[in-house]
């Protein structure tokens, strides 16, 4: 359970992180802390279960999970926008619209998550 709970420190950690580095201006920072959050809520969910987590296709298998298990497709939407993320933080492809408006979807995923940890 402490390795759970580290990562979900380190989930909240990383979007507090990403806040900061979007309000100075450092969008692909930004991006990679939010994608960062992401990844540690998920990993924190797959940790609680058993499920492998080590890798990306890993993280993608237990979101797909976490979306038949909760009956969520907004799991899977999350998640793929923080996957967004993760490619602007080596690209910096996106647009400001994009940026202010797929932040908030992922940040809300991001905490959907952590209120899911230790109910499933």
């Amino acid at each position: 359970m402490a390795a759970v709970n580290g990562r979900i420190r380190a989930a909240r950690d990383f979007l507090e992180a990403s806040s900061r580095e979007f309000a100075a201006g450092d969008n692909r920072q930004g991006s990679e802390k939010l994608w960062g959050a992401a990844a540690q809520a998920v990993i924190a969910m797959a940790q609680e279960r058993g499920w492998s987590y080590g890798n990306h296709g890993a993280l993608k298998n237990a979101t797909e999970r976490l979306t038949a298990e909760y009956e969520d497709p907004s799991i899977r939407t999350g998640f793929g926008l923080a996957e967004k993320f993760h490619a602007n933080f080596y690209h910096d492809f996106m647009e400001d619209f994009q940026l202010s408006i797929d932040r908030t979807v992922v940040h809300d995923f991001v905490e959907r998550m952590l209120t899911y940890h230790g109910g499933g």
